[in-house]
């Protein structure tokens, strides 16, 4: 099994790169807890999509303190890496999107695997759960997304963009991404669109259980909008939309894994306070040992 971790975001919000921020009680990133925990469920393969300008400093940051058992790829997300044949000559500052830092792993990813964010804390229990759903659910077209109650994914400190999703049952019918959600009372209420959520929904964090079936969908997604002028000046491949197209199409069958954990994430400067002292009480616990890779 193997951990995909998206970490080329330039954290505007944040007023740093807050990937590589030391948060944890002995200077550790953020990510190193995702990886210590993926680790303790069995993931014997680490994939960091990064900025070309970090592949460097990241990979002899990890070889440093990985298990030596544990393959590690950091790869850098380019907007020159297009399929074959295809051509971009325009000017653009974004990547092409989470689908495609999804895409960049396609020569090194070869079995089931995990995708999630470098700058967000999914809780120990999400690993041990999708590990699970891993073993027993090996066909080629068996996806699931780990779920986050919506009211407990919040900033405190500004509006988020989530992804509340549609359920039935432990199916996954469809993730409306919503761009700015704050809490309003006893609602979450979307600013761009005045729509109103109870709070008790599910939300997506981008913690997704993917095969490489994936990789072949994205590149047909990419081929098509790179012939549209519109969509190549502005638009981005999101994998929410590349999994729920592999839904409709009959490509895929998603189920929902509730995380049973807590979530938290830094998507503002202010939100680093609640990180840090959540890492070290998690370490008081004994949830995680200090420093975090003396075993």
């Amino acid at each position: 099994m193997t951990l995909l971790l998206m970490a080329a975001g330039s954290g505007s919000r944040y007023g740093k790169l807050k990937q590589f921020d030391d948060l944890g009680p002995k200077g550790e990133f953020l990510m190193e807890f995702a990886m210590y925990d993926a680790i303790k469920n069995g993931f014997g393969h680490i994939v960091v999509i990064t900025k070309k300008e970090n592949v460097d400093f990241l990979r002899e940051h990890l070889e440093a303190r990985l298990p030596k058992t544990v393959k590690l790829d950091v790869l850098s997300q380019e907007i020159s890496d297009l399929p074959d044949g295809m051509e971009f000559s325009g000017e653009r500052l974004k990547p092409w999107g989470t689908a495609h830092a999804v895409w960049t792993a396609r020569d090194v990813i070869k079995d089931p695997f995990c995708v999630i964010n470098a700058d967000d804390f999914y809780g120990q229990s999400a690993y041990e759960n999708a590990a699970k759903f891993i073993r027993e659910h090996p066909q080629e077209d068996h996806y699931a997304l780990v779920g986050y109650i919506l009211k407990d994914t919040l900033s405190e400190h500004g509006s988020v963009s989530r992804g509340v999703c549609m359920t039935s049952g432990d199916d996954l019918v469809s993730v409306d991404e919503r761009l700015k959600l704050e809490q309003k009372g006893d609602k979450v209420v979307d600013a761009d669109s005045g729509l109103e959520y109870t709070g008790n929904e599910l939300a997506s964090m981008n913690f997704w259980i993917c095969r490489p079936s994936i990789f072949g969908v994205i590149e047909t997604e990419f081929r098509e909008f790179l012939q549209d002028d519109q969509l190549v000046k502005t638009g981005e491949l999101y994998i929410p939309k590349t999994v729920q197209k592999m839904l409709k199409d009959g490509l895929a069958k998603v189920k929902v894994v509730p995380a049973q954990d807590q979530w938290f994430g830094v998507t503002y400067a202010s939100d680093r306070e609640t990180a840090v002292a959540s890492l070290k009480q998690k370490t008081a616990e004994g949830q995680y040992i200090t420093p975090l890779w003396s075993m």
